[in-house]
């Protein structure tokens, strides 16, 4: 790296224009190009007979096998549409175990007659339903054999197609789910569609428990997903070994400003992120994405983009396609979006607010407190299901967000802590302890705060409209008609954490509804039965709820106290995720196997230490061949100036010598660990993701301080990378 490679990542700066967003003009409006490029139902519905659109209907809805007719109807179709907007390709798309996205393109082209050359465009059902991608590169975590390399993608129709534009034409994604050849999960959407599926089954059964007259036969959840990022100069982040290779900086002092002044958040757009922004806008839309809100977020060089809630499926997809979009156009603008979770020390990190609820195929939520007693109902019995969730598997919630980037972010002041508790406010939380038995003046103190819906159900108290703020400290917070998981992490896909709050919350649904069973068949009234379910399961329970500040170390101690699970590192978290309880939870919902649990277990830790190795060998890199020779120099230059009967200049020259030997020293010992870290072998997977994330990351720490003190202290002009004040701040 050169020591002029600030210089020039500056000089990169002059003459920058925003960009024009190809799709954009003063006539066009959202709607003229929301979902251009996606193939929607009624497409196919023109092209198909009334018949084969109701089976293929049937089959989004049911799961019902597709027949070979059929398929080659809506291939066809497909084809007819991606080829009138000049598509060339096709692809599978579907989403391996390392969280981001994968295609193999493949051409409309084929022979009709191999002898004579004859081409024709050709596309059949069988290419549709179902694709052969070599999946041996993929993480299988030991599921199958290298040599083992079949992979399968099969089409998830409720998922749109849709077309992706290049410099020379596009082609046609086709949403898949991915499988090896002995049928177990390759990937993060297969379980998804599981756990949807075991959510619908519990919702309804509860539904027709409490509600005889219930007329809802399908559910499934939503999600609005909140994705911050921060966007900066692609010559600064060119300019960084470390933004490259790992995705943050691994180096790099405090800049003198930083977000100290607040004056970031909610402010003006800079004009270039501004036009950067709008056209990733105006390319989502094509796509079908609802993107909606956008923002200046907390630290300087930090934004927030957000879509319209959807179906926790379609969501998910569209977030990854958020992602590629944010990191294209950004390219395009001579800009970088990093979604790493902790890019700068010193400034907030980004996540990913995970917005959740459960609707029915009638549009309920059932999460919405509502305006007549039978939903007040329904609402209790869900957020009761809901806090026994998490306070049974506050592990699994930590487990979906454990992400390398996150224990960098979890719990330091701009991200809730690693314990998982549940928000409700103070006006629920009085409502649940006079369910209870705990509080004779709660109904007194609501009613003085919110208009009164009376419950449909003997004995239980008047329920509260939403009163309560906010508690941005928590991990799960209800918030009027949904709960916020606000621990995601910025660059993991949501499907994750989804599935696994899909997964509990389907657990606690159909535990409570064996309960109310029970004492329905025991001849109890329907009201009586309810309400004792929810006291029990809320007594039991309580001890999730938590309104307080959750950065406090009173907050630490009474957790421990309450039972609560504090899974502070990742390893810590995986560990947990293939204990006898999580794997009955998982094969009894038939979500994931045991095989399927262990192989993402393994895959985790086994990605942790990668990327902890990556991150080692690049920080090494950086001091050896760049940082420590700009220190020699600065020193041989200050030796050559300072005034030897000045004390004063003779401490700043000493201080430089001091701190590079501290350097020294450290350099030795991250790469003595790093070799100590090799060493283990393929059955102590815990064990050396432990040691990477103690040892070698403690080591990096240790490295990164001399080198932050040195970044104070050596000549400016001898620096070699941007500094923090350069890359936050110069656009």
């Amino acid at each position: 790296m050169s020591v002029h490679a600030r210089l020039n990542a500056v000089e990169s700066l002059k003459d920058r224009v925003p960009v024009t967003s190809p799709f954009y003009s003063a006539s066009k409006t959202p709607a003229d190009v929301f979902g251009q490029d996606v193939f929607q139902e009624k497409d196919l519905k023109e092209k198909l007979t009334p018949p084969a659109f109701e089976a293929f209907k049937k089959a989004v809805d049911t799961g019902a096998l597709l027949s070979e007719d059929i398929g080659d109807q809506i291939a066809a179709a497909m084809k007819d549409w991606a080829l009138s907007h000049a598509a060339t390709h096709f692809t599978h798309w579907f989403q391996p175990l390392h969280g981001l996205t994968a295609e193999k393109h493949d051409s409309f082209i084929n022979f009709t007659e191999l002898q004579h050359r004859s081409i024709n465009l050709n596309f059949s059902g069988k290419q549709l339903i179902k694709g052969e991608p070599d999946a041996s590169s993929f993480p299988s975590g030991g599921i199958r054999s290298t040599f083992e390399a079949r992979g399968y993608t099969a089409w998830d129709m409720t998922s749109p197609a849709f077309l992706r534009r290049g410099a020379n034409g596009c082609f046609l994604l086709i949403p898949t789910a991915f499988c090896s050849w002995t049928g177990e999960a390759l990937d993060l959407k297969t379980p998804l569609l599981r756990s949807i599926e075991a959510i619908s089954k519990a919702t309804i059964r509860m539904l027709n428990l409490i509600d005889e007259n219930n007329k809802a036969i399908t559910a499934y959840t939503n999600l609005g997903c909140e994705q911050e990022f921060f966007t900066i100069d692609r010559g600064f982040y060119n300019s960084r070994p470390d933004l490259v290779a790992c995705g943050r900086t691994l180096l790099g002092a405090k800049s003198p400003k930083g977000q100290v002044l607040e004056d970031h958040y909610f402010g003006t757009l800079d004009r270039r992120i501004l036009a950067f922004l709008q056209d990733c806008e105006w390319t989502l839309w094509k796509l079908g994405v609802p993107a909606t809100t956008r923002h200046n977020e907390v630290a300087p060089s930090q934004y927030e983009m957000a879509p319209i809630y959807e179906s926790v499926s379609v969501a998910c997809d569209h977030n990854l396609l958020m992602m590629e979009v944010l990191r294209e156009k950004a390219r395009e603008h001579g800009l970088a979006t990093l979604l790493h979770e902790k890019p700068f020390a010193g400034v907030n990190g980004s996540g990913k607010h995970n917005n959740w609820s459960i609707s029915t195929n009638l549009g309920d939520n059932v999460l919405e407190p509502g305006s007549t007693p039978s939903k007040n109902v329904q609402f209790l019995v869900f957020l009761t299901a809901t806090l026994r969730a998490v306070s049974l598997h506050g592990d699994l919630l930590r487990v979906g967000i454990a992400v390398p980037g996150n224990d960098h972010r979890l719990g330091a002041n701009e991200a809730p802590p690693a314990i998982m508790s549940a928000y409700i406010g103070e006006v629920l939380s009085q409502v649940i302890q006079e369910i209870i038995g705990d509080s004779g003046t709660a109904s007194k103190n609501i009613q003085k705060q919110a208009s009164k819906m009376k419950l449909g159900v003997s004995g239980l108290p008047t329920l509260p409209r939403d009163l309560s703020d906010r508690n941005r400290t928590s991990p799960f917070a209800f918030t009027g008609n949904k709960f916020e998981f606000r621990a995601v992490g910025s660059s993991q896909s949501c499907a994750r954490p989804n599935i696994f709050l899909n997964a509990i919350v389907a657990e606690s649904l159909n535990a409570m509804a064996d309960q109310l069973d029970a004492l329905l068949k025991s001849g109890l009234k329907r009201d009586i039965a309810i309400q004792s379910v929810i006291v029990d399961q809320l007594t039991a329970h309580q001890r999730v709820v938590f309104n307080g500040n959750n950065y406090s170390e009173e907050w630490i101690k009474e957790a421990a106290k309450r039972g609560l699970p504090n899974l502070r590192t990742l390893p810590e978290a995986i560990k947990e995720l293939c204990s006898e309880k999580n794997i009955k939870l998982f094969e009894n919902s038939g979500i994931l196997t045991r095989k399927e649990l262990e192989s993402q277990q393994h895959i985790s830790f086994e990605n942790y230490v990668k990327v902890i190795g990556v991150e080692s060998a690049v920080m090494l890199q950086m001091v050896t061949a760049s940082i420590i020779p700009a220190c020699f120099e600065s020193k041989r230059r200050l030796s050559k100036s300072v005034n030897p009967k000045s004390p004063a200049q003779v401490k700043i020259l000493e201080k430089l010598d001091s701190q590079l030997d501290t350097l020294l020293t450290c350099v030795e010992e991250l790469k003595e660990l790093r070799h100590e870290g090799e060493k283990f072998d393929d059955h102590h997977h815990f064990e050396q993701a432990t040691f990477y994330r103690t040892k070698i990351s403690d080591a990096m720490d240790k490295t990164r301080h001399v080198c932050d003190s040195l970044e104070t202290i050596v000549d400016d002009q001898l620096w070699p990378f941007p500094k923090y004040s350069e890359i936050l701040f110069l656009k």
